[in-house]
């Protein structure tokens, strides 16, 4: 048995779960998600519990089993605390303000980037170099905040760009000069 895919995942108070043939359906105070999943795969609750279950032993399944058992506890965890990735800039003269429910980011090109209000993602500037993506899916927050970083990644000279909070950049030396 998967150790992962073997867990029971616990239902918090106020979250409505509802089960498909291939689809789980999740509704709780931060809002609703959804994913799929492979019908040779079963999911079924239990009191207050969700228990996912493969039939046999074979390598699909048993990747299947601690996959569907994960997303499906991502789910949950989405809808009662939500996903958030802080970012920040660092350069001289690298700003983000908050535009139109979306941001609008100078990281030194001619002009400013401006990157859309999305259905599910919030998007909050704590300063002019700081600021945080945050969403119901985990999925959805990691791939804005990738294509955020994709803007400008950070460089491994000066370390100028965009990287995400706490985020380490390995330095090289740069060049020296001769005797």
């Amino acid at each position: 048995m998967s150790r992962v895919g073997k867990q029971p995942i616990q239902v918090p108070q106020g979250v409505e779960v509802t089960i498909g043939a291939d689809l789980v359906s999740v509704k709780g105070p931060k809002g609703h998600d959804q994913v799929s999943y492979n019908p040779l795969i079963k999911v079924e609750r239990k009191e207050n519990e969700i228990l996912v279950t493969r039939p046999n032993d074979e390598p699909k399944s048993r990747a299947l089993h601690g996959l569907t058992r994960m997303l499906v506890s991502n789910l949950i965890e989405g809808v009662t605390k939500g996903y958030r990735k802080e970012m920040e800039l660092i350069g001289t003269g690298y700003t983000v303000f908050s535009k139109q429910n979306g941001l609008l980011i100078n990281v030194g090109y001619s002009h400013p980037i401006f990157v859309g209000p999305m259905e599910g993602i919030s998007y909050e500037v704590t300063n002019n170099t700081n600021f945080a993506v945050a969403g119901v899916s985990k999925y959805l927050v990691g791939e804005i905040s990738a294509k955020i970083r994709s803007i400008r990644p950070p460089e491994p000279y000066k370390g100028k760009g965009i990287r995400y909070k706490g985020e380490h950049v390995r330095r090289k030396a740069g060049k020296t000069v001769g005797k």
